[in-house]
């Protein structure tokens, strides 16, 4: 697997992964997993655009 379509792969996990963990922290009223399920869903998003930088780079 091509290290762009790895990244995007991943990020697209840890996006959908961080959107979970923030909806069960809204649920249980716990702030520490929700902001934990944030931090992840911006960091699986940030992981995509490099898979994408690394796309059209070539990489």
């Amino acid at each position: 697997m091509k290290s762009s379509m790895k990244d995007n792969v991943q990020g697209t996990f840890h996006e959908a992964k961080g959107k979970a963990r923030e909806m069960a922290g809204k649920i249980t009223d716990n702030p520490k997993l929700e902001a934990k399920g944030k931090a992840e869903k911006i960091a699986g998003k940030v992981q995509e655009k490099i898979g994408q930088v690394k796309k059209v780079l070539g990489s």
